[in-house]
């Protein structure tokens, strides 16, 4: 931390502020209701390969069973150095979060149509945090509705412009 001119404290911006991975798909395709920060189990390895920026959460899915909350279809592709040390880069992966937020999610999941996704992995104070939302999928005039929305504020932005 490093003090501003007016005497408050403002945070110091490292590297590892960064995303790692985002799951742009997510964005387009569902409508994101709410959103948890959950921990990840990761070896050592896996580690030493996100912080290199090798993840994709593009095709990734959570999932709640026997209570706890799992990740899959994450790809970290395996560290460079790491030898025997490497692990499945599709493995399955628990993410931490307390038993209240689980029961929150499960509760909201029994609803018809919701899902649980990852929208982004990234490190925040030296830790590996997933955020994962629970999200509706967007119908075609969802879709359509954003669409013509980007298109709107595009063209105020370029008549400001001028």
């Amino acid at each position: 931390m490093r003090a501003k001119t007016d005497g408050t404290m403002a945070q110091k911006e490292t590297a590892e502020d960064r995303a790692v991975a985002t799951n742009r798909k997510a964005r387009h395709e569902y409508i994101v209701l709410d959103s948890f920060e959950a921990g990840i189990v990761l070896t050592g390895t896996e580690v030493k390969s996100l912080r290199l920026g090798n993840a994709n959460i593009a095709e990734a899915w959570a999932q709640i069973k026997d209570g706890e909350v799992w990740l899959n279809g994450m790809h970290v592709s395996p560290y460079e150095q790491g030898s025997y040390a490497n692990v499945d880069p599709l493995r399955k992966r628990k993410l931490l979060l307390h038993r209240k937020e689980i029961r929150k999610i499960t509760g909201r999941l029994g609803e018809a149509g919701l899902t649980l996704v990852p929208l982004k992995v990234y490190f925040h104070n030296r830790l590996a945090k997933v955020l994962i939302g629970i999200c509706r999928g967007k119908r075609e005039h969802d879709r359509r509705e954003d669409i013509a929305r980007r298109e709107a504020e595009r063209d105020i932005r370029r008549n400001y412009a001028r």
